[in-house]
């Protein structure tokens, strides 16, 4: 009788698996994929900005990021999920610039500043390699809603060159329709946060009016494109759609209507990561306008969350493994 991971439910239980890419590759589907890509590069409606930029020739929009993107870090992640980070670690590029504009933003000094630096899809394809290499579970993207045409040329250079392991597509949720489906067939993991529920939260918060509206369209188009989360033997994840929520101070009400959501609209089955690591950064603390946020979660808003998620009948929730 095989061993599998703890918690591990065999309904959700992939033997094997190979990475979507891979037979999009071997179709010869890349081409194609690389082509609209940089169709959308020419008239840049790759977010919900819809800037109309001519990124091709380096013109920046509202994400100030033109025709590569900037790469702050790559490095084997061990803070994300278990499922992700394993033994080995999540191989994780850390792209700059975002298009929210959360004022409460935790990693506001690669977000909203340039850091790193301009990387080409041959550049970004070698860091692929060199992550997986260096023995990551995955590749993980994070922060790609702004870039995701070009992320889509650099797996069309790293599939050829030997990349084998899933790709995670870690995102705020503020994405274009049309990005999500230049990435179907390359994208093993979607990994959104759903933020907030109600756009005078996101106004007043992401300085995006529509937020709430792209996020549910966006995870119905993932989920479409993926489905449920679903692990290998040894615990990892393989494929599917894990969401995540950021618990904040005196949204609760936002965070039971995303739960009810993601139950009635998406699946029962929807994989959940709680979050209550949230902690007033950025323009936050001290700022009178914010002062309702200006604190972390505390115990009983946490357990709210829980229990909200609970009722609305999700079950599928990350824990740390013991």
């Amino acid at each position: 009788m095989r061993t599998l991971a703890p918690g591990l439910d065999e309904r959700f239980l992939i033997d094997d698996h190979e990475p979507v890419y891979l037979r999009t590759w071997r179709e010869g589907g890349l081409d194609a994929k690389v082509e609209a890509a940089q169709v959308e590069l020419a008239d840049c409606k790759a977010c919900p900005r819809d800037c109309g930029v001519n990124r091709l020739l380096d013109e920046r929009g509202v994400c100030h990021t033109g025709r590569w993107p900037y790469v702050a870090s790559a490095f084997h992640h061990f803070g994300e999920e278990d499922c992700l980070r394993g033994q080995n670690g999540s191989g994780t590029i850390f792209f700059s610039y975002c298009n929210l504009k959360c004022v409460f933003c935790q990693n506001w000094d690669i977000s909203s500043q340039e850091a790193g630096r301009e990387l080409t899809a041959d550049q970004i394809a070698e860091l692929m390699l060199r992550l997986q290499a260096e023995g990551c579970h995955n590749i993980n993207f994070v922060t790609p809603e702004h870039v995701a045409p070009q992320l889509v040329e650099a797996i069309a250079v790293a599939a050829p060159l030997g990349l084998r392991v899933p790709i995670v597509y870690n995102t705020s949720a503020y994405d274009a329709i049309a990005s999500l489906e230049l990435m179907e067939g390359l994208i093993d993991i979607y990994m959104p946060d759903f933020k907030f529920w109600e756009p005078d939260s996101s106004r007043r918060l992401a300085r995006a009016w529509d937020y709430p509206q792209r996020a549910r369209a966006a995870i119905a188009e993932m989920h479409r494109q993926v489905g449920v989360l679903r692990f290998g033997p040894d615990g990892l994840a393989r494929r599917g759609m894990l969401v995540r929520h950021l618990v904040m101070p005196g949204h609760a009400e936002e965070a039971a209507a995303i739960f009810r959501w993601l139950h009635d609209t998406v699946s029962p089955d929807t994989y959940v990561n709680i979050m209550g690591q949230y902690r007033p950064e950025h323009r936050v603390p001290g700022a009178d306008r914010y002062a309702d946020i200006d604190r972390p979660p505390d115990n009983e808003e946490m357990a709210a969350a829980v229990a909200a998620a609970r009722e609305a009948g999700l079950w599928r929730f990350d824990e740390r493994w013991r």
